[in-house]
């Protein structure tokens, strides 16, 4: 007989969430482990005693890591999401009939708070994945990534004009004067898109996000962003410490800073830190020193522009220049500033390369030969040996399986692709608040370092074992077939031969 379901909606039932939620529910495991309890008192501070009350700081920050966890990174999804999920509502102390807290008291409240109430909070949950046993604290891989900020390149303005309302709009319409001219008398060089290629981060600004920077990777469009520095634990890929940073800033000289923090995070708990693993961008001098001044151990391969052997010619260290093939000295001359750090010029003499039959592929121009070394060569050259280890091979490898993942997780997860605040404050805060929601997912799911080792060792043990059993077994069967061709060989000897 065919059934069908007729649905009248009930005046009164008996319901509650936590009847409803499964016991293997993520948020109700993250709800039986997280205790925020320690915000009460530690926004206290933000508030006064008269006045309404403001969103509780528990229910404010559990609502933001939904947003994370469940990739939402608009105050409004977070609402709406969390009104329609009863495992949500369990995990925020919510209850069907009862009203969420309006989507802009996020936005202020995520405002009012300190970054340093988020990093807070960032060093509990890592605290609770230390007591886990999933960080061994030993080997930390670091790495950077572009985050879009909440800004728009067509939107950027020359600084100057930007100090001063009165002059900014003065030269706004000097500018659209100027612009119309050029349309008219149709000069190529005042183009739009020649006047795009000439911006940069020190001569135009953001007025809405003053603190983006213009920056691009091979392969794709120049936006506005900022830049994520990330450590991660190799052991379980647990992030040890996040932190934003101007766009424009480069890789090698967010390492001291980064370094310090994690080194900081770990220490409250015990634990130090031996090895760093990093990628060619965090290769100068700034960032080997800070290795060398930790006692850390550094695996970062060199620029592209390091020569760990001149072809043709050998360096005196007694007398601190080259010779060359035909036995020629490159003296040391002067210092070159590349950037923020200094390099030593070498150059023969004129009458020197005059007559050498390698001068067309040697001297430049002017017909002399020129080296140039940075003046902490020999740290290079220590790690470019380290590099060149079996060792320092796999923790190449290692690099890229352990941090990488991790960016490409918060990136396309853990709604860490563009930010939707302003400032580098808040856009700090949303980091943070990313890299706690990808560390809960790892307390939650991740296994311990000693019982991964101890499942390893087992099943390593297992496969040695099953290994030993077949290489007898297959023993056994050669002697078998041996000796049953030897038999065979036997009875066609004795037998007779029949006509």
């Amino acid at each position: 007989m065919q059934g069908k379901k007729d649905y009248q909606e009930k005046l009164f039932i008996r319901f509650q969430l936590s009847d409803y939620v499964p016991q293997d529910n993520f948020y109700r495991q993250l709800k039986n482990i997280l205790d925020l309890s320690f915000l009460y008192e530690s926004t206290s501070g933000y508030y006064g005693k008269e006045g309404q009350k403001s969103i509780d700081p528990v229910v404010f920050m559990k609502l933001m890591l939904v947003g994370y966890l469940e990739n939402q990174v608009s105050d409004r999804r977070i609402i709406a999401t969390s009104r329609m999920r009863m495992d949500i509502l369990y995990f925020i102390g919510y209850d069907l009939d009862e009203e969420l807290p309006w989507h802009s008291t996020l936005s202020r409240t995520r405002q009012l708070y300190g970054e340093e109430l988020f990093t807070l909070l960032f060093r509990k949950v890592l605290k609770l994945c230390i007591d886990k046993g999933l960080i061994t604290g030993k080997r930390q891989a670091i790495d950077s990534v572009f985050v879009k900020a909440n800004a728009a390149l067509s939107s950027m303005v020359e600084r100057q004009i930007l100090d001063d309302a009165t002059v900014y709009n003065k030269q706004l319409e000097a500018n659209k004067e100027e612009a119309s001219d050029t349309k008219e008398d149709k000069e190529p060089d005042n183009d739009s898109s020649n006047k795009r290629s000439k911006r940069t981060n020190k001569t135009h600004v953001s007025p809405s996000d003053p603190d983006s920077r213009m920056s691009v990777k091979p392969g794709k469009v120049t936006k506005l962003n900022y830049l994520s520095q990330v450590s991660v634990d190799t052991a379980n890929h647990v992030i040890t410490h996040i932190q934003a940073f101007h766009a424009d800033k480069s890789d090698g000289n967010c390492l001291p800073e980064v370094l310090k923090s994690t080194i900081e995070n770990l220490r409250e708990n015990g634990i130090g830190i031996k090895e760093v693993l990093a990628d060619a961008g965090y290769s100068n001098v700034t960032a080997l020193q800070t290795l060398i001044d930790n006692n850390i151990e550094g695996y970062i391969p060199n620029v592209s522009g390091y020569k760990a052997i001149r072809e043709g010619f050998f360096y005196n260290q007694e007398n601190d220049s080259y010779t060359c093939r035909q036995g020629k000295t490159l003296t040391f001359r002067r210092f070159r500033m590349r950037g923020e750090h200094k390099h030593k010029i070498y150059q023969s003499r004129t009458k020197d390369c005059k007559n050498c039959p390698f001068k067309d592929t040697c001297a430049n121009p002017v017909g002399i030969k020129s080296l140039e070394d940075s003046i902490s060569k020999d740290i290079y050259d220590q790690m470019h040996h380290r590099m060149q280890t079996g060792k320092g091979r796999t923790m190449r490898r290692l690099r890229s399986s352990t941090v990488e993942p991790v960016l490409g997780t918060l990136i396309n997860f853990m709604g860490m692709k563009h930010v939707n605040t302003k400032g580098i404050k808040l856009a700090g805060k949303c980091m943070l608040l990313a890299a706690v929601a990808y560390n809960l997912k790892k307390l939650i799911n991740g296994v311990p370092v000693k019982t991964r080792k101890r499942v390893w060792k087992t099943f390593n043990t297992a496969v040695n074992d099953l290994s030993l059993s077949l290489i007898a077994c297959i023993h056994m069967i050669n002697t078998t077939i041996e000796l049953s061709r030897i038999k065979c060989k036997k009875q066609m000897v004795v037998m007779p031969f029949a006509f």
